[in-house]
């Protein structure tokens, strides 16, 4: 009824909240030829007035949608979400590996067996288990649940295997993805990630307003003149901020092991700063970069390091 109803109107702009459906029905009203507008819910809430009803979020979405200086969500195609599904997924089993591993250790805990954190460190526990002299240690019923959990995790650890063969197969056929790649830390899941989650980089109108998108750009609490920055304000698609946080935490590491290019960025920073803070700084600057990528079409090429 909801299509038969936009189909008998004229030609229109369609604002909607950017909620769970929000991108297929807004592809469903675009073939209508309707201009359809997604609406982030944090920016309508400031104009609701003082009780909630459909009538008062119909209207308060009509008046954030009229706002020059509004900001709209790029309307995802079925691809897209295809594509981002891929990490979803993966994300949510390694969520459930996190459990199992912290259920076995809690555990064996309880009956004096001591494990370090980590999937490689369960493994080895697992290989204790089914020896008998150790087995013989836990009580007879603990053993067969300790089995069905070290089952599981097997079994996760084979799809999470499976899945990031999968994006490594998408990474080496997407041109986007192999272009990202170039960029000093970041891989096939980072590259396949940011094609498929982030909106199009001709969304924002510099490489800053991507970094703060993710939410890599410092907390500003300024007011009276005065600037105040604060932490980093983490707002914006965690995923994406998690990944480039996880690469450029390898590339401090290994420059902090084998040295940084001489007079390079990362020498200086890592000279008078925290590690933890340039890993941040650096994740910043690789956002930069992505965008900077992604709008002119080119490959990552490392400046040159400045003469002492």
């Amino acid at each position: 009824k909801l299509l038969d109803f936009f189909a008998a109107q004229p030609i229109c702009t369609v604002a909607l909240e950017a909620c769970g459906g929000a991108h297929h029905w807004a592809r469903q009203l675009a073939q209508l030829g309707h201009n359809v507008r997604l609406i982030p819910p944090a920016y309508v809430k400031p104009f609701v007035k003082r009780q909630k009803n459909d009538a008062i979020d119909a209207e308060a979405i009509c008046e954030a949608a009229q706002r020059p200086s509004m900001r709209f969500v790029a309307v995802k195609s079925e691809e897209q979400q295809a594509a981002g599904l891929v990490f979803r997924t993966r994300d949510l089993l390694v969520r459930q590996r996190t459990q199992l591993i912290n259920a076995i250790r809690g555990h064996l805990t309880e009956y004096g067996w001591i494990a370090p954190k980590g999937p490689s460190h369960v493994a080895k526990l697992s290989n204790l288990i089914e020896e008998d002299a150790m087995a013989s240690s836990l009580p007879e019923a603990a053993r067969p649940m300790l089995r069905v959990m070290l089952d599981l995790l097997a079994e996760l650890n084979g799809k999470i295997a499976d899945l990031d063969q999968e994006i490594a197969r998408r990474a080496r056929e997407d041109e986007v993805s192999r272009r990202l790649m170039t960029i000093p830390g970041i891989g096939p899941i980072s590259a396949t990630a940011i094609a498929a989650l982030a909106p199009p980089a001709e969304t924002f109108a510099k490489g800053r307003d991507f970094a703060a998108w993710l939410g890599l750009t410092p907390l500003q609490r300024s007011t009276g003149g005065k600037q105040k920055l604060g932490a980093t304000s983490k707002m914006g698609e965690r995923t994406l901020r998690r990944l480039l946080i996880v690469g450029s935490s390898a590339v401090v590491q290994q420059a902090s092991k084998r040295g940084a290019p001489k007079g390079s960025w990362l020498e200086q920073m890592l000279a008078r700063k925290p590690r933890m803070l340039v890993t941040v700084a650096l994740a910043n600057k690789m956002a930069r970069i992505v965008w900077a990528l992604l709008i002119k079409q080119e490959n990552y090429r490392a400046p040159v390091a400045a003469k002492a």
